[in-house]
């Protein structure tokens, strides 16, 4: 009696073949969540696509906020100094508020200004939603006060203009996590919300949010009475921070495009053709 021998070769090419559509499924979800993150910028205007709403970045932000102050040692003690800080970023806050009340649109943020009491790491970074924060590293080595609302003012400005949310789609996308389903109803589930604080205190930002910010820093400065060419001087504290063998932290988080001193300038020369005016504050 003939003996038959079960082949096994179409069984592996029809699992092969599930396997295939059911990435190409999960490829294709991820990509159309993406696509439907489209959301409008209150403050600029443009289309952007973002993982998260204005309402949730805030909640990111505030949900981060014990995880940053336990890495950079919390507040630090000095009243005086922090409210130097929130003077300062207030000042800027009620500028850019008016500017936007006279365009007819709305700032949709509530900005906090933290000053970290980490001596040692040369940084300042932004949580969306509006968490700003100087280390007593740098605000110590600053030598004006515009040089200050120069700080402040590039990291209002990836508030302002959504780059976290931005960046944290993109992971999505990269990632296939296509968190549709957990930010349907306007609510972050508890692990999404940890994987999202993770990605957060790690987060670079690339050359175009960069420059994005340092244009919104000049502005932001020159409606608020100061010289935007204080933040030429920061970059210049950086540099030499740098050059004398203490790598500021804030190039891990922040590229240093080799053209970024010259771009500064070339917006300053542009956006102010009649030039600056005479009254602004060094």
């Amino acid at each position: 009696m003939p003996r038959y021998i079960r082949s096994t070769h179409g069984s592996r090419n029809s699992s092969l073949k599930m396997r295939l559509v059911i990435a190409a499924g999960i490829a294709l979800f991820a990509f159309i969540s993406y696509m439907m993150k489209s959301d409008i910028n209150e403050i600029t205007g443009e289309n952007q696509i973002v993982a998260l709403t204005e309402q949730q970045e805030i909640a990111l932000g505030l949900q981060a906020l014990p995880t940053i102050m336990s890495r950079h040692h919390g507040e630090h003690p000095d009243q005086m100094a922090q409210a130097n800080v929130d003077r300062v970023g207030n000042r800027l806050l009620q500028n850019l508020n008016q500017s936007l009340q006279k365009a007819g649109r709305q700032n949709p943020y509530q900005f906090d200004f933290h000053l970290l009491n980490d001596d040692q790491v040369i940084n300042a970074f932004a949580l969306p939603g509006g968490q700003i924060f100087i280390t007593a590293a740098l605000y110590q080595q600053l030598e004006s006060e515009g040089q200050l609302a120069g700080v402040l003012g590039h990291e209002i400005g990836h508030v302002l203009s959504r780059h976290g949310a931005q960046q944290m789609a993109k992971q999505e996308l990269t990632q296939g996590l296509a968190g549709a389903a957990g930010v349907a109803g306007g609510d972050i589930n508890s692990a999404r919300m940890a994987q999202m604080v993770g990605s957060l205190v790690n987060m670079k930002y690339g050359r175009s949010d960069e420059l994005e910010s340092d244009r919104w820093g000049v502005k932001l400065l020159v409606m608020s009475g100061y010289d935007p060419y204080a933040m030429i001087g920061v970059m210049d504290i950086l540099k030499r921070s740098a050059g004398a063998g203490r790598q500021p932290e804030i190039f891990s988080t922040h590229p240093d495009p080799g053209n970024r001193i010259e771009r500064i300038k070339d917006y300053i020369q542009r956006a102010f053709p009649s030039g600056l005016p005479n009254d602004l504050e060094p």
